[in-house]
């Protein structure tokens, strides 16, 4: 199965849910996952069902089998699209920087070229992933 394939068959019901995508894998085995993110407030257990759903409706399991998960990007994983970034405006977060340097802050904005935290821009070229703190 193609990832880009499975993409365009979810991305209508996906936007109806008020979800973007983040990410669809599939692996050599044919273990698909699908991460969604909501554009306002968090993934529900019904937004990922009803994306499964259509999922099996869309692909046959007896032609092609597979493994599907869907699931929501999580507070563990590093940003993959600019809505994530986006979203995440006024938020801390950690990025990690090649070389290995750490910068903590707040997420003040967010371009396709940089992010800017506290104040401070950060080129793309030169961060390895970004990912939202969790303080509790």
């Amino acid at each position: 199965m193609k990832k880009e394939d499975i993409a365009q068959a979810v991305e209508a019901a996906i936007l109806e849910r008020g979800c973007f995508l983040v990410e669809v894998t599939v692996s050599k085995d044919n273990d698909i996952e699908i991460v969604i993110e909501k554009e306002k407030g968090d993934v529900d257990w019904e937004d990922c069902v009803a994306i499964d759903r259509l999922v099996h409706e869309k692909f046959d399991q007896d032609v092609e089998d597979y493994a599907l998960t869907v699931s929501s990007a999580g507070l563990d994983r590093p940003f993959k699209v600019m809505k994530q970034f986006e979203k995440a405006v006024g938020t801390k977060v950690d990025v990690w920087m090649k070389g290995g340097k750490k910068v903590k802050g707040v997420l003040e904005a967010a371009s396709e070229e940089a992010v800017t935290i506290d104040g401070e821009a950060i080129a793309f070229d030169v961060i390895n992933s970004v990912r939202p703190v969790v303080e509790f």
